[in-house]
């Protein structure tokens, strides 16, 4: 199967550490909309699992894999609790927050893709569930915060885009029969460089233009 990109404890390995990081992103958010523990714990839950469950939904893999794994579901908990009581310390090491952030996308793009194709989708179908994989938590944190969501938003660094150049790179290269651990890790790397860039530089998506030459309003 092209999902096994690598060794099975390797793997679980990533997942949880970029679960992790998902989690805590999620618990911040949860802190500065002023909710309680309880609240932490749920946006740190969604925001780790909830790209991973709606792929497991769409491709018929279930029971999904964040209710099978345990530790799966017990991390994005430890996550808020560590937001719960260190919230001001996890604020100040934000940036590097964001970087890991960035690595855990690069990580579900490429094995969210894989296992889309493994269940039998197309080139164009397992790369938008790569992206969902990747970027689904997110939203679905957004929407429960009651904020639009950050990669519909121009005044954000792209989020979005670095997931769908990974995806569609391990979309080539299962064509290509050559997704291995080693390609498989450049497709993540090329995501997250991106997104690392993006974040750098102020990157973001192109917005509309009126037909006189000057962009919509920024309301």
């Amino acid at each position: 199967m092209s999902s096994q990109i690598f060794p099975s404890d390797v793997q679980q390995s990533l997942d949880l550490v970029g679960i992790f990081v998902f989690a805590l992103s999620g618990g911040l958010l949860a802190v500065r909309k002023n909710m309680d523990i309880f609240g932490i714990c749920v946006l740190a839950e969604v925001t780790a699992l909830g790209g991973g469950v709606m792929r497991d939904l769409v491709i018929g893999a279930t029971p999904v894999a964040a209710f099978t794994n345990l530790g799966y579901f017990l991390t994005p908990l430890v996550a808020g609790l560590v937001v719960f009581f260190l919230h001001p310390e996890v604020e100040r090491i934000n940036r590097a927050v964001q970087t890991l952030d960035a690595l855990g996308l690069g990580l579900f793009c490429v094995t969210g893709t894989a296992k889309a194709h493994d269940y039998g989708l197309g080139a164009v179908a397992a790369m938008a569930l790569g992206m969902v994989t990747a970027a689904g938590g997110g939203v679905m944190r957004d929407v429960l915060a009651g904020e639009i969501p950050s990669l519909l938003r121009w005044d954000r660094e792209i989020y979005a885009v670095p997931a769908l150049v990974g995806s569609a790179l391990v979309v080539v290269l299962i064509g290509l029969d050559r997704l291995t651990a080693a390609t498989g890790t450049a497709a993540a790397l090329t995501a997250f460089v991106l997104r690392v860039l993006a974040l750098k530089y102020g990157w973001r998506a192109p917005r509309a233009w009126h037909r006189n030459g000057s962009r919509t309003s920024e309301e």
